[in-house]
């Protein structure tokens, strides 16, 4: 990587020599390089050497919604003085975060990109929903990279954005035993993330987890209520987000944020904070459960069939291990059912998955009709 000098204005936001060489090709066309901060309606707000201006993106209104400009997006815009500015290009993207905006559409959502981390937001004012962890690990494993692969989620824990499952709300749970089995709980639900326990009120957590965040982009997410903006304020030194109490009854929260919304941090590094997720619909997120249940993908390499279900098939390693102990039932429902919902979003798009699904039921099917009739026979 070439070098490039600390005191360029964009650097606190991410900028880096190989971001100056993806936008050498628009120097000689007069456009400034910036950073996508906030999007609101066909506008966008873009930190650029010269300070935040608001741009307008008509220019790069794309038929596919996976390329519509979004917050963490590096851009080419009008030079000052242009009225009204344009932003005329996207800068390819190193990551995205994507999710399925609809179990009834094939379309995928573009929540963040050009991210470092994702830090999974759990309250611990209600009861721990470890399959959530799961599907927003899954989710975070996923992560696209590469402009190349915008359509498909392929990003590994090592090669691109970290996930961190931060527990938040932790002066919730007074006793420290009681916390540190909740974090374990979460560790083995997660098994090789980092699990942080923090509380914004009191300020516990929040040092490591800066440290940790500091010189790269970092998404927010979580349920509505699970304590994000609250944190986002902590992390960044001040009230730069609103926050709304939540309902007592069942802990959860109004939507405080709208929209995505990309702040600097004083110890360096960048946050995009976003609205709470009702619905974490996967998109092509066959890599992040893997990931997310490695421990199952290892046990089933014991099968006796490369293609076993893992429900009633003789010499299935999986079953086994459950039934010994070593793998808790939970678990693996859960990765069964993570693993058809990803199959049924990636047949939407692909013919020949489509085809595979149907074959499968077919041959589910006759299977069922030939147990029913060996029972029939055995009645008579």
């Amino acid at each position: 990587m070439a070098s490039l000098s600390s005191s360029h204005p964009l650097v606190p936001y991410g900028w880096d020599a190989d971001w100056e060489t993806a936008f050498a090709p628009y120097v000689d066309q007069g456009l400034v390089p910036g950073r996508v901060v906030r999007v609101d309606r066909g506008l966008c707000d873009v930190v650029t050497s010269a300070g935040t201006v608001r741009a307008d993106t008509e220019f790069v209104v794309p038929r596919d919604p996976m390329k519509v400009v979004c917050t963490g997006d590096w851009v080419a815009v009008d030079p000052e003085g242009s009225d009204p500015r344009y932003v005329r290009t996207l800068l390819p993207r190193r990551t995205a975060f994507v999710r399925s905006t609809s179990s009834k559409r094939s379309d995928g959502q573009v929540l963040a990109t050009n991210i470092d981390h994702v830090v999974i937001c759990v309250s611990l004012a209600l009861e721990l929903d470890l399959g959530r962890v799961e599907r927003f690990l899954a989710l975070a494993h996923a992560s696209s990279s590469g402009e190349a692969l915008l359509h498909k989620s392929a990003l590994s824990w090592e090669s691109g954005a970290q996930p961190v499952v931060v527990l938040t709300k932790a002066d919730l749970v007074p006793e420290a035993t009681t916390l540190s089995y909740l974090v374990q709980d979460v560790e083995t639900t997660a098994p090789g993330v980092q699990v942080l326990p923090v509380s914004s009120q009191r300020g516990e957590g929040l040092d490591v987890l800066a440290a940790l965040l500091s010189g790269g982009t970092t998404v927010l997410l979580g349920q509505s209520g699970a304590g994000k903006s609250t944190l986002a304020n902590a992390l960044v030194g001040e009230d730069v987000m609103t926050v709304h109490a939540t309902r007592d009854v069942d802990g959860k929260g109004r939507h405080t944020t709208t929209t995505r919304n990309l702040l600097a941090l004083p110890g360096g590094g960048v946050l995009i904070d976003t609205p709470g997720l009702r619905g974490v619909g996967l998109w092509d997120a066959g890599t992040g459960v893997g990931q997310v249940f490695s421990e199952i993908e290892e046990i089933a390499e014991g099968c006796r069939f490369d293609d076993c279900a893992h429900v009633a098939e003789p010499g299935c390693a999986v079953r086994a291990a459950v039934e010994a102990g070593e793998l808790p039932e939970r678990r693996l429902e859960s990765y069964r059912k993570l693993l058809r919902e990803n199959q049924w979003i990636v047949a939407k798009t692909d013919v020949r998955v489509r085809a595979e699904l149907r074959r499968e039921w077919k041959r589910k099917g006759a299977q069922g009709r030939a147990a029913m009739e060996a029972k029939r026979g055995r009645w008579r």
